[in-house]
């Protein structure tokens, strides 16, 4: 299972006699098919086609929270001096990132649509920030945006 607000992936125990089917949507709390989560999953312990549907699922949680997504790009911010929010998505630098302001200080962005229309060579921003949810789910980022960081697991 994957969460839809942090992108966190989690092995689920369903009750005997139960079925659940690949892009079923799940409430963890109120569904009565899951015994319990058994361990929360790291992209590593996924297999290859549990991973090339994982890629389609992160791409319909972003057409579905489309907002979510598109309020990032009216409100991302500095995260250094130096750098910006967007420098951290794939394939965009210091001219994209220039381009992106001065658009939504024209106007804040409505959809992702308009992101494309009104950037200059800003193409699929979907697949962009869909790219950079799965370097996050990597746990290799030093900055995260979207994904819940992985905390090292301790011993005492």
């Amino acid at each position: 299972a994957i969460g839809e607000e942090f992108f966190s992936l989690l092995e689920l125990v369903i009750k005997e006699g139960e079925k659940i089917n690949p892009g079923d949507r799940l409430e963890l709390r109120a569904d009565k098919r899951i015994k319990f989560i058994k361990r929360k999953l790291s992209l590593q312990d996924l297999t290859n086609m549990a991973r090339s549907a994982l890629e389609n699922t992160i791409e319909e949680i972003i057409n579905k929270h489309e907002h979510k997504f598109v309020n990032f790009f009216n409100h991302a911010t500095m995260v250094t001096p130096r750098m910006h929010q967007f420098e951290l998505l794939p394939g965009i630098g210091k001219k994209h990132v220039g381009n992106i302001l001065k658009e939504r200080n024209i106007k804040p962005f409505e959809s992702f649509e308009d992101i494309e229309k009104r950037v200059k060579l800003m193409t699929n921003p979907i697949k962009i920030i869909k790219k950079r949810i799965l370097e996050e789910m990597q746990g290799n980022e030093k900055y995260y945006l979207f994904v819940l960081r992985a905390r090292p697991h301790r011993r005492y």
